[in-house]
């Protein structure tokens, strides 16, 4: 009787799988803590949206997702929050994240068959997370209308979007500092060989920016205008010509507005801590590397990836640092989801790279 059962959910989840599967396409997200990215299998990158979810907290209604609930950071009235349901590229909310999840996918099918968006998902994590928070991420996915679920690594999958040949038995290294975290990868035969995950990434040098402009001008700045700055003038080595920026914010001595001038040279004192934590964090995995695999390393060079790999000088940085050749990737705020991509087109052949986790569904 129970072989009989079987054999029938079996056969119904085929049938389910296939007439999904021609109404759904399968998606390919880099949920990041700042930003979330898709892919669509077939149509490329489709979707480009801050991580960020506006709520009523009196009746508990998700008011905006995305774009238009960053618009709203800092500008609500007490009962609207504007919040990231990720922290440090994990889930810190589970339901808001489902939402935000559901949000993204009917955004997906909205053109056609959009009471019918089953898709199959694969998203890039942090390498450092714990089963429990691989869990919350593939149930976030399902509640929100997966069919199906996978992982990947975040370095795996920028190395990927870079092109690099991760199923060579040769060694390839990544730095891809994003929002809310920075991973470090020697990655070699579709494994990872040595990593580190750091809460260092983005959102850190955001607060330092914001600690900095407090004690050294007195100001009050939010977060997005520390990234403002961060973007504008910040710098992790010394630049041939100085930048400057004007900066406005509220003077903590009289609580009026203030304006001050801000060259790279500051910012490049307020990113100092994090920027070191970056580097000698580069430097262990490099000591952690097997000789053989560092020989193709100092071949093809450390590769920067993320947002934080845009930071001025970072590369010179870590090149003098390392005594390694250092590169800066193409588009590499794109790099996570552009290699969930290349999985989701070539899904059989590059299994060996996703993450292994009883909480997975099994590859068909």
């Amino acid at each position: 009787m129970n072989r009989v059962v079987n054999n029938i959910t079996k056969i119904s989840k085929k049938i389910s799988d296939k007439f999904f599967g021609n109404f759904s396409k399968d998606i390919g997200i880099d949920l990041g803590t700042a930003n979330t990215l898709v892919y669509v299998s077939g149509s490329g990158i489709v979707i480009n949206e801050p991580s960020v979810v506006a709520m009523n907290k009196r009746t508990g209604q998700i008011l905006a997702i995305g774009t238009e609930a960053k618009r709203m950071v800092g500008k609500t009235p007490a009962h609207i929050i504007a919040t990231r349901p990720l922290v440090d590229g994990v889930v810190s909310d589970f339901e808001v994240t489902e939402q935000m999840l559901k949000y993204f996918f009917d955004k997906v099918h909205k053109e056609k068959f959009s009471f019918l968006p089953r898709p199959r998902v694969l998203i890039g994590i942090p390498s450092g997370v714990t089963e429990v928070e691989k869990r919350a991420v593939i149930d976030a996915a399902i509640s929100a209308g997966a069919r199906e679920a996978y992982l990947i690594d975040e370095p795996m999958a920028a190395s990927i979007g870079a092109r690099m040949p991760v199923t060579d038995a040769s060694g390839n290294m990544i730095v891809d500092i994003g929002g809310g975290t920075s991973e470090i990868a020697v990655i070699s035969l579709g494994g990872v060989v040595a990593a580190r995950s750091l809460r260092t990434a983005g959102d850190e040098m955001n607060e330092d920016i914001i600690r900095y402009m407090r004690d050294e001008f007195n100001l009050l700045i939010g977060e997005y205008t520390a990234e403002e700055i961060k973007i504008t003038v910040g710098s992790a080595y010394p630049q041939r010509t100085e930048l400057k920026m004007k900066v406005r914010g509220r003077d903590l001595v009289t609580g009026l507005p203030k304006e001050v001038t801000v060259s790279d040279s500051n910012i490049r004192d307020a990113l100092a801590r994090s920027i070191r934590i970056i580097v000698n964090t580069v430097k262990t995995i490099i000591e952690e590397t097997p000789p053989e695999l560092l020989s193709d390393i100092m071949q093809r060079g450390i590769i920067l990836a993320g947002g934080g790999g845009l930071i001025r000088g970072l590369d010179k940085l870590i090149a003098n640092e390392t005594k390694m050749p250092v590169k800066k990737m193409e588009d590499p705020l794109t790099a996570v989801v552009r290699g969930t991509g290349v999985v989701l087109e070539d899904l059989e052949n590059l299994r060996e790279v996703l993450i292994e986790s009883d909480q997975m569904a099994p590859l068909k």
